[in-house]
């Protein structure tokens, strides 16, 4: 496979199988994903892998708290609180088509709220990456963060696995960091779902669309 290939072919998975991947493979991603791009070499991500017994536990804690309601207070803020257009239109078109995939009227909160716990679960699968991030780092150094967990993610396009990149894990700082023990200087970024795919699950059906190039893309001549 080519990057060509891995990029057209990687996409947010939400319903995986639970045959174990290798602890010695992911590593070997994460490992190789380190060669993402970032500015002044800082390498600002922190990276934990959570598979076998301790995935196990994470689940049942999170089960644990979301049903007990648990709220604590976000890392950061997902989306701006006023998403404007064309940005709000896309984010509510692509939950539609997902919910739509799997049956779930858009007036059925409970089943909406029971999908989206789902979350932290992993959807299934039977590894998960943090990516945690030093307090004292700005947007630049985000921005690295997403160098890397793309990388990763085509990386394991490559090696046949599945992902979905969750930033819904920054509703639960506390508990994770609490968790992975990650020292006070460190914050919670993302979760990573990673495994092999579940081909027959409906909402692996859903291919996101893309906005035409005429909308994001200007020539300078």
């Amino acid at each position: 496979m080519n990057v060509t290939q891995a990029v057209a072919e990687r996409r947010s998975v939400r319903a995986f199988l639970s045959d174990p991947v290798p602890v010695e493979q992911l590593l070997d991603l994460a490992r190789r994903a380190a060669r993402a791009a970032t500015g002044g070499n800082l390498q600002p991500w922190h990276v934990d892998l959570v598979a076998g017994a301790a995935m196990s536990r994470l689940k049942i804690l999170m089960a644990e708290r979301v049903a007990a309601g648990t709220v604590e207070e976000p890392g950061y803020t997902v989306y701006p609180p006023a998403l404007s257009t064309p940005y709000r239109d896309r984010r509510f078109a692509v939950g539609e088509a997902m919910y739509a995939q799997l049956g779930i009227a858009h007036d059925d909160k409970a089943a909406r709220r029971a999908w989206f716990a789902r979350n932290f679960a992993f959807f299934g699968a039977p590894a998960g990456f943090f990516v945690t991030v030093d307090r004292a780092m700005g947007p630049p150094q985000w921005a690295d963060l997403g160098m890397y967990l793309q990388t990763l993610m085509l990386l394991a396009t490559e090696a046949g696995l599945a992902s979905c990149a969750q930033e819904a894990w920054a509703a639960f700082p506390a508990t994770v960091e609490d968790f992975l023990r990650t020292p006070p200087e460190r914050m919670l970024f993302c979760g990573v779902a990673i495994g092999f795919e579940d081909a027959e699950a409906p909402v692996n059906r859903l291919r996101s669309e893309r906005a035409p190039d005429t909308e994001w893309l200007s020539v300078v001549a």
